[in-house]
Protein backbone atom coordinates (compact mmCIF):
# COMPACT_ATOMS: atom_id res chain seq x y z
CA UNK A 1 0.00 0.00 0.00
CA UNK A 2 3.32 2.32 1.13
CA UNK A 3 4.45 1.93 -2.79
CA UNK A 4 0.96 2.24 -4.02
CA UNK A 5 1.02 6.20 -2.32
CA UNK A 6 4.23 6.78 -2.97
CA UNK A 7 3.80 6.51 -6.89
CA UNK A 8 0.86 8.52 -6.82
CA UNK A 9 3.31 10.97 -5.03
CA UNK A 10 5.66 11.18 -7.90
CA UNK A 11 3.16 11.07 -10.52
CA UNK A 12 1.21 14.19 -9.08
CA UNK A 13 4.73 16.04 -8.68
CA UNK A 14 5.57 15.24 -12.22
CA UNK A 15 2.65 16.18 -13.26
CA UNK A 16 2.07 19.51 -11.76
CA UNK A 17 5.16 20.80 -14.16
CA UNK A 18 3.97 22.72 -17.05
CA UNK A 19 6.22 20.61 -19.37
CA UNK A 20 4.43 17.31 -18.42
CA UNK A 21 1.18 18.50 -18.23
CA UNK A 22 1.36 18.32 -22.70
CA UNK A 23 2.55 14.99 -22.15
CA UNK A 24 -0.19 12.62 -22.56
CA UNK A 25 1.17 9.14 -21.21
CA UNK A 26 1.99 10.87 -18.12
CA UNK A 27 -1.11 12.74 -17.59
CA UNK A 28 -2.98 9.81 -18.21
CA UNK A 29 -1.20 7.57 -15.75
CA UNK A 30 -1.55 10.98 -13.57
CA UNK A 31 -5.28 10.81 -13.98
CA UNK A 32 -6.41 6.55 -13.30
CA UNK A 33 -4.12 6.67 -10.07
CA UNK A 34 -6.40 9.58 -8.50
CA UNK A 35 -9.13 7.51 -9.82
CA UNK A 36 -8.00 4.73 -8.11
CA UNK A 37 -7.37 6.68 -4.93
CA UNK A 38 -10.53 8.47 -4.41
CA UNK A 39 -11.94 5.33 -5.21
CA UNK A 40 -9.61 3.58 -2.34
CA UNK A 41 -7.18 0.79 -3.47
CA UNK A 42 -8.59 -2.74 -4.52
CA UNK A 43 -8.66 -4.93 -1.30
CA UNK A 44 -8.46 -1.67 1.58
CA UNK A 45 -11.09 -2.89 3.53
CA UNK A 46 -11.89 -6.42 2.67
CA UNK A 47 -9.79 -9.31 3.37
CA UNK A 48 -9.53 -12.29 1.07
CA UNK A 49 -11.41 -14.82 -0.20
CA UNK A 50 -9.82 -18.76 0.41
CA UNK A 51 -11.58 -21.13 -1.72
CA UNK A 52 -9.57 -24.47 -0.79
CA UNK A 53 -9.98 -27.35 -3.47
CA UNK A 54 -9.91 -30.43 -2.97
CA UNK A 55 -10.43 -33.72 -4.72
CA UNK A 56 -8.20 -33.55 -7.65
CA UNK A 57 -8.01 -36.46 -9.50
CA UNK A 58 -4.08 -35.48 -10.44
CA UNK A 59 -1.95 -32.93 -9.90
CA UNK A 60 -2.08 -31.65 -13.47
CA UNK A 61 -2.55 -28.18 -14.73
CA UNK A 62 -4.38 -25.53 -12.60
CA UNK A 63 -7.21 -25.06 -10.33
CA UNK A 64 -9.65 -21.90 -11.83
CA UNK A 65 -12.39 -20.35 -9.35
CA UNK A 66 -14.80 -17.71 -10.81
CA UNK A 67 -16.36 -15.50 -8.42
CA UNK A 68 -20.50 -15.13 -9.72
CA UNK A 69 -23.41 -13.00 -9.15
CA UNK A 70 -26.60 -14.38 -10.10
CA UNK A 71 -26.17 -13.06 -13.13
CA UNK A 72 -23.22 -13.94 -14.31
CA UNK A 73 -23.32 -17.92 -12.55
CA UNK A 74 -22.27 -20.23 -14.81
CA UNK A 75 -21.42 -17.77 -17.92
CA UNK A 76 -18.11 -17.37 -18.37
CA UNK A 77 -18.08 -13.46 -17.04
CA UNK A 78 -18.01 -13.37 -13.77
CA UNK A 79 -16.52 -10.57 -12.54
CA UNK A 80 -13.54 -11.95 -10.10
CA UNK A 81 -11.31 -15.03 -10.76
CA UNK A 82 -8.35 -17.03 -9.67
CA UNK A 83 -5.95 -19.43 -10.54
CA UNK A 84 -3.24 -22.36 -8.37
CA UNK A 85 -1.60 -24.63 -9.15
CA UNK A 86 -3.00 -28.32 -9.09
CA UNK A 87 -0.93 -30.24 -6.50
CA UNK A 88 -1.33 -33.96 -5.34
CA UNK A 89 -3.22 -32.10 -2.11
CA UNK A 90 -5.51 -29.86 -4.12
CA UNK A 91 -5.30 -25.90 -4.17
CA UNK A 92 -5.86 -23.05 -2.50
CA UNK A 93 -7.01 -20.17 -4.86
CA UNK A 94 -7.02 -16.63 -3.26
CA UNK A 95 -9.74 -13.92 -4.01
CA UNK A 96 -8.48 -10.60 -3.36
CA UNK A 97 -10.65 -7.14 -3.43
CA UNK A 98 -14.11 -9.24 -3.02
CA UNK A 99 -16.65 -6.58 -1.80
CA UNK A 100 -19.26 -7.66 0.69
CA UNK A 101 -22.07 -9.49 -1.01
CA UNK A 102 -23.58 -12.50 -1.92
CA UNK A 103 -22.17 -14.76 -4.64
CA UNK A 104 -21.27 -18.00 -5.61
CA UNK A 105 -17.94 -19.89 -7.04
CA UNK A 106 -17.52 -22.13 -9.93
CA UNK A 107 -14.48 -24.23 -10.16
CA UNK A 108 -12.74 -26.49 -12.18
CA UNK A 109 -9.31 -28.32 -12.59
CA UNK A 110 -7.92 -27.48 -16.07
CA UNK A 111 -5.59 -30.16 -16.71
CA UNK A 112 -4.38 -28.57 -20.28
CA UNK A 113 -4.53 -25.04 -18.95
CA UNK A 114 -7.28 -23.92 -22.42
CA UNK A 115 -9.18 -21.56 -19.30
CA UNK A 116 -12.28 -23.93 -20.64
CA UNK A 117 -14.10 -27.21 -18.89
CA UNK A 118 -13.58 -29.91 -21.36
CA UNK A 119 -16.43 -31.67 -22.55
CA UNK A 120 -17.32 -35.03 -24.44
CA UNK A 121 -19.17 -35.62 -26.95
CA UNK A 122 -22.20 -35.90 -24.60
CA UNK A 123 -21.72 -32.38 -22.77
CA UNK A 124 -20.02 -33.78 -20.09
CA UNK A 125 -17.60 -32.44 -18.37
CA UNK A 126 -14.21 -34.40 -18.75
CA UNK A 127 -12.05 -32.10 -16.06
CA UNK A 128 -13.41 -31.75 -12.41
CA UNK A 129 -15.68 -29.43 -11.61
CA UNK A 130 -17.18 -28.13 -8.50
CA UNK A 131 -19.64 -25.10 -6.44
CA UNK A 132 -19.67 -23.52 -3.25
CA UNK A 133 -21.21 -25.09 -0.64
CA UNK A 134 -20.75 -28.62 -2.73
CA UNK A 135 -23.83 -27.99 -4.63
CA UNK A 136 -25.31 -30.96 -6.14
CA UNK A 137 -24.57 -31.57 -9.68
CA UNK A 138 -27.37 -34.08 -10.53
CA UNK A 139 -28.51 -33.65 -14.35
CA UNK A 140 -27.83 -30.31 -15.01
CA UNK A 141 -25.61 -27.44 -12.57
CA UNK A 142 -26.72 -26.18 -9.41
CA UNK A 143 -28.71 -22.79 -9.21
CA UNK A 144 -27.19 -20.17 -7.75
CA UNK A 145 -29.19 -20.64 -4.74
CA UNK A 146 -27.75 -23.52 -4.10
CA UNK A 147 -24.53 -22.50 -4.46
CA UNK A 148 -24.41 -19.07 -2.81
CA UNK A 149 -22.63 -17.59 -0.09
CA UNK A 150 -22.79 -14.68 1.89
CA UNK A 151 -19.45 -12.91 2.38
CA UNK A 152 -18.80 -10.10 4.74
CA UNK A 153 -15.32 -8.98 3.31
CA UNK A 154 -13.67 -9.92 6.49
CA UNK A 155 -12.32 -12.88 4.93
CA UNK A 156 -13.20 -16.10 4.65
CA UNK A 157 -12.17 -19.61 3.49
CA UNK A 158 -14.30 -21.68 1.46
CA UNK A 159 -14.37 -26.07 0.72
CA UNK A 160 -15.18 -27.08 -3.00
CA UNK A 161 -14.99 -30.74 -3.91
CA UNK A 162 -14.36 -31.40 -7.37
CA UNK A 163 -16.86 -34.14 -8.83
CA UNK A 164 -15.46 -36.31 -11.64
CA UNK A 165 -17.99 -37.75 -14.12
CA UNK A 166 -15.97 -39.56 -16.47
CA UNK A 167 -12.61 -42.38 -15.97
Amino acid sequence: MLKFFAITAVLATLVSSPAAAETGPIRDMAAGLKRLVAAGAPGDDAAPLQIVVWNLKKALGTVRVAICTPATFLKTDCPWEGVAQATPQGAVVTIAGLPPGVYAAQVFQDENDNHQVDRNVLGVPKEGVGFSNDAPILLKAPSFAAASFEYAGEGMTLRVKLRHFTP
